[in-house]
């Protein structure tokens, strides 16, 4: 048995949950199931994070106090991770006794050691974000991380030496490749780290927010709200720095999961903070993407934002699951579209899975008695679904286990779509009405048998459903068991037709629809586009061109941008002794796996330019503008440095 330990991050309360909040936790949930279902020691912990100043103003808003804010704002977490089906074994609230207490003790051990110090500190800084930023860290004048507004501010606070830690992170990076996940997320954060690392900022004077967790050492201040709430990740594992109080037995975790909007806070902030501590960060930090809502962000002030409640009434609450870790690659971001929504539940749910198992199951309830037939002797096609639903078995496990559940679905759903295919091919309705009862049983047992194998491995995704569709097969349970085999039901247990474990979506919902409405009435109205006039594109001469040089470059290496997700940092031999670097806006196209070996065509005499804080000395050529299509190809044979004509 393996220990197992998930989190999620801590949920701000100063508004109520939104999809966003929900994939996380979703996600969470199908890998502390999955292990769960394969024996595994599993904890999983989430909650709320509910000090800081937006959780203040909110309260004041709302004419309460910060507590009593918190304690009405935690329900409707509560509440929806209960109606979601989310199994977490822990749910930890920063203003509880167990945390807080165990939040001053650590700020009495890092100042006393040294770790935590007072100074003078003045610069720019964000409400939104509630942090400092220095003048090159803004864009437009504005909080980076927000895009809102920011004032100078000047005061006496209490730093971590986070700088200590730098270099130890770096190295530990280097040591522990899957540490940061996916591989454009260690990218981000290596170019984080290739700028000094200062110390960080861990007070605020309660002149100007009197609501957080005191400093025990000072009482005019209180802590800031990323010292304090990432600590939450042990102190609900019963961590004390007073080593005959710590009760610690499950650090570190297996996956911490967080949207990407937080990566620089854990995987800098709360790396150092555990050094400091001598403890190891967790064995990876999985940064997922964001959603936007019918193609635009989603956002209040336009009245799109999701709430998961309105799915779950709309659709139920397993469809919802499996459409939000089905429908993008976990670690990219992706659209929720409601037309999208019923596409993926028709094809996937009700036309694949849903379907092999009803037609199976009244085939069999109409030739061979309603119950589970025998298997007959294997033909060479039942031997190749046999070893297909072997491999699929191997790929999903290690799909789900990366936590890429997309293609750990896909890959399931080619058994399934292979048992549908299997069923056409053997015609199970001319062996009955050939009279061929054997090879009828055999075939429909196999059929059968990919329905339960598709039971059990969506049962962390789908376990209603799983367990609908198991008791329909004569099964009493999930069991983790027989799953690489087509031999795993038994043998004359009764079957339960019922009806479709997926009823075809014809429409989508009322409520659905009402609510797409209101969200565009509510939106402001755009301002009309003015015609742009087409510009006239003035022809060159022969001299003009003759200027261009370009060349043939093979890549030699390919990373992602540490600041625009849009951009690639290529190192591209061009036939000079000295490799040369080109960032180019083709990440929308290309991995930096499919660009390693590509040959591709150079602008080689273009001045260098810095684009978003990288140097580029030089262009690819592509097709397609801002949208890349493809980039230009050359004939084979060409070498780096060979011009192009």
């Amino acid at each position: 048995m393996s220990r197992f330990y998930v989190t999620t991050p801590l949920y701000y309360v100063n508004d109520k949950p939104h999809i966003g909040h929900a994939y996380t936790t979703i996600a969470a949930d199908v890998i502390a199931r999955w292990h769960r279902l394969k024996g595994d020691d599993v904890h999983f912990l989430t909650g709320t994070d509910e000090h800081g100043q937006k959780v203040y103003e909110a309260a004041e808003k709302r004419g309460m106090t910060p507590k009593q804010h918190a304690d009405d704002m935690v329900q409707p977490f509560q509440n929806l991770w209960e109606r979601l089906g989310i199994t977490n074994d822990d749910f930890i609230r920063t203003t509880e006794e167990r945390h807080t207490t165990v939040v001053q003790a650590v700020l009495v051990m890092l100042y006393e050691r040294g770790d935590i110090y007072a100074a003078d500190y003045e610069g720019w800084y964000s409400t939104s974000a509630e942090r400092f930023w220095t003048e090159k860290d803004l864009v437009d004048g504005k909080c980076p991380d927000t895009g809102q507004p920011v004032h100078w501010l000047k005061e006496r606070n209490y730093f971590f030496k986070m700088g200590k830690y730098a270099d130890q992170l770096r190295q530990w990076i280097v040591d522990h490749p899957d540490f940061l996940r996916p591989d454009s997320r260690r990218a981000e954060i290596e170019g984080y780290l290739r700028k000094d690392v200062g110390d960080l900022c861990i007070s605020r004077p309660k002149t100007r927010l009197p609501w957080g967790i005191a400093m025990p050492f000072d009482a005019e201040y209180v802590t800031y709200v990323w010292f304090d709430a990432l600590l939450n990740y042990i102190t609900a594992a019963g961590y004390h720095p007073d080593p005959a109080k710590n009760t610690m037995d499950r650090w570190p975790a297996t996956y911490q999961i967080i949207g990407k909007d937080i990566l620089a806070t854990h995987a800098v902030y709360w790396s150092t903070m555990l050094f400091a501590l001598g403890l190891p960060p967790a064995q990876c930090l999985y940064a997922h993407g964001w959603w936007t809502v019918e193609g635009q962000k989603m956002s209040k002030s336009l009245g799109n934002v999701v709430d998961p409640n309105l799915l779950i009434d709309a659709y139920g609450r397993e469809p919802v699951r499996y459409f939000l870790l089905k429908q993008i690659p976990f670690g990219g971001d992706g659209n929720f579209a409601h037309d999208d929504f019923m596409g993926r539940f028709n094809a996937d749910l009700a036309n694949d899975y849903g379907n092999l198992g009803h037609r199976s199951l009244s085939m069999i309830g109409k030739w061979c008695g309603g119950v589970v037939p025998a298997l007959d002797e294997p033909t060479e096609r039942d031997n190749a679904l046999t070893a297909l639903a072997q491999r699929t078995l191997a790929e999903y496990t290690e799909q789900l286990e990366a936590l890429q559940f997309s293609v750990a679905f896909e890959t399931l759903w080619g058994l399934v779509r292979a048992g549908n295919k299997y069923v056409d091919s053997e015609e199970p309705w001319r062996l009955n009405r050939e009279g061929n009862t054997a090879r009828l049983g055999g075939v429909m047992r196999r059929a059968l048998e990919i329905c339960r194998i598709a039971a059990v491995l969506t049962s962390p995704i789908m376990p209603e459903k799983s367990v609908e569709m198991l008791e329909k097969l004569g099964l009493p349970e999930i069991r983790f068991a027989n799953l690489d085999s087509l031999d795993g039901l038994i043998a004359g247990a009764t079957l339960t037709l019922g009806e479709p474990l997926f009823p075809r979506m014809q429409k989508l919902p009322d409520s659905i629809l009402a609510a797409r409405k209101a969200a565009e009435d509510a939106a402001p109205a755009k301002p009309k586009k003015k015609k742009k006039k087409k510009k006239v594109v003035e022809p060159i001469d022969i001299a003009d061109f003759a200027k261009i040089q370009l060349k043939v470059g093979l890549v030699v290496s390919a990373e992602a941008h540490p600041d625009a997700e849009r951009l690639l940092v290529l190192k591209v031999n061009i036939g000079e002794p000295k490799l040369r670097q080109i960032v180019a806006g083709i990440a929308s196209r290309y991995t930096t796996e499919d660009l390693v070996g590509k040959t591709v065509i150079v602008v080689a005499n273009l001045k260098p330019a810095e684009l978003r804080g990288v140097m580029s000395e030089g262009m690819l050529l592509a097709a397609g503008g801002r949208e890349v299509v493809g980039l230009a190809s050359i004939p084979e044979g060409a070498t780096p440095g060979m011009t192009v004509r």
